[in-house]
Parts: structure tokens; C-alpha cells; sequence
């Protein structure tokens, strides 16, 4: 029987969502908690592998369980063996053929930026920061240069296994709420540390270190070493995943407001 989940995570806890020898990804936690309800181990596939420091409104995973629970022994009892910093937030049994990873047709990245002088305390590991005033109309120029198909050579990671840097960046959104800037990301896939390396460089843009058309020579150099450093993750969220509506999966969670909104 193959089951879907929805999880939900808070990334500075973990050191990603793969599992590791030492027992600190994602995974290793949710499949320990998984195999006490099934009552043997069960081994997990999700959307998109996250990195240490990075978060999850609605990561989407799947296993195939060899035992039959109840929907909600997927969840509250799942929960009840996880650590407080990762919950599921729905389960759905589904057809043998779905698959968290292959299945899904897009992606979507949240990244929320704090843009004041002073660095953040509450929001320390749940939000980027940059100091200095960003020309968020000049960000927005250089973003719509890279929307679209393209070799996303130059902002990719030195260790991305994938097979072709080539993704469909299908939209950037960038608007300001109150002292936080919040970037969307859509694509049908990102490549490792794509998200955190166009962050990074669209920061160069909006401080004024080049001007917009920079990003698109970027692309074209396909060198990663002319593009930004590697932003932070800690203001990284996997906002949703999206899939053929056949499959019937519980409708994704509204959109996380910037944690302005959250304390006002």
C-alpha cells in the first residue's frame, strides 16, 4: 500500500532532509517515527531534497507501507514520535503508480529576506538578512531575465547531481512587506542551492554592484564563479508541490505570510 504525506519542517534543527550517518536528516526522523506505527522499517521518497537550514511548509513524501493503518495513525500517530520540529500534516493512501519525486510537474520556493539595518533575533534561523536598502524595481528587471528555460549553470552548486542544469523557471515574484522583502520561485525543478544563488545575486543587483542585464551574462557565461556567494538558508522555505490533479492529494496549505504578518 502506497501512502502520500504532507510534512511540514523547521529546517534549523535538522541537517537536511537526507538521511545521514549520524541521524540528523529530516528522513531519518520521519522514517523512525513511520516504522513504529508500521512496526518495520519503511523507507521514504520526497519531492525535493532540502539542505541543512532550509524549511518546509508542505514537503510531499511517500513510502510504501507494508502493513494497513488508519489515515490518521499516518499523522497523529506519526507525529506524536516525531521531534517538535517536523509534523505531517495530512496522509493519503494513493495508487502504486505515484511518486512524490517524478510526479511532480512544479515546485515552488519561498524565500523571506529581512531588510533592515539591524540583523534579526526572533526570526534567527527562520529568516535571510541584508542590511543595506535593495531597489526592489531594478530586482524585479533582472528577474524577468531569468525566467524562462535556460542552462542554469551559474547558479548551481559545484556538488549538483543533476543530470542537466537546464530547468523552466516559470515565475519570480518579489514584493515588499514592511521591513521584509519575500521572493516566490516556481519552476518545474531547481537545481542544488539554485534558489539560495539567485537570492544572492538578485541582492547584488538591488544594492547597486551591477545592473540588471548582469544576470542575464550570467547565464549565458554559465560560470559559477561570476554569479553571487551562496545566500543563507535559513530564510529558504519549500512552499508547494505540484501534481496531476488525478491523484486527488489534499488541496496545499495557504502560503506562509512573512513573520511580519505573523506577530502584527
Amino acid at each position: 500500500m502506497r501512502v502520500a504525506l504532507g510534512v511540514e519542517y523547521d529546517g534549523a534543527a535538522f541537517c537536511g532532509w537526507q538521511t545521514q550517518a549520524s541521524g540528523c536528516g529530516v528522513q531519518d526522523h520521519l522514517e523512525a517515527a513511520l516504522a513504529h506505527i508500521a512496526g518495520e522499517p519503511v523507507e521514504t521518497v520526497c519531492a525535493g531534497r532540502t539542505d541543512a537550514g532550509v524549511h518546509a511548509m508542505e514537503q510531499v513524501v511517500h513510502f510504501d507501507s507494508p502493513v494497513a493503518r488508519p489515515v490518521s495513525a499516518w499523522v497523529r500517530g506519526v507525529n506524536a514520535s516525531l521531534p517538535a520540529g517536523i509534523a505531517v500534516l495530512w496522509a493519503q493512501e494513493t495508487a502504486d503508480e505515484f511518486h512524490a519525486r517524478y510526479g511532480a510537474l512544479g515546485r515552488h520556493y519561498r524565500y523571506l529576506l529581512l531588510n533592515h539595518p539591524v540583523r534579526p533575533a526572533a526570526g534567527h534561523g527562520r529568516v535571510g538578512w541584508f542590511h543595506l536598502p535593495l531597489d526592489l524595481a531594478a530586482m524585479r528587471t533582472a528577474a524577468r531575465l531569468l525566467q524562462g528555460e535556460h542552462d542554469f549553470t551559474a547558479f548551481r552548486s559545484s556538488e549538483c547531481q543533476a543530470r542537466s542544469p537546464v530547468r523552466d523557471l516559470r515565475a519570480i515574484a518579489i514584493e515588499p512587506r514592511g521591513a521584509y522583502v519575500v521572493f516566490d520561485f516556481t519552476a518545474n525543478a531547481f537545481l542544488h542551492h539554485m534558489v539560495r544563488n539567485l537570492v544572492g545575486t538578485l541582492i547584488y543587483v538591488g544594492k547597486g554592484r551591477h545592473r540588471p542585464e548582469w544576470v542575464a551574462s550570467l547565464l549565458a557565461s554559465r560560470d559559477r564563479a561570476l554569479a553571487a556567494p551562496t545566500f543563507d538558508a535559513a530564510g529558504l522555505y519549500l512552499a508547494r508541490v505540484d501534481y496531476d490533479p488525478r491523484w486527488e492529494l489534499p488541496s496545499a496549505r495557504v502560503s506562509m505570510p512573512p513573520l511580519a504578518d505573523l506577530v502584527q
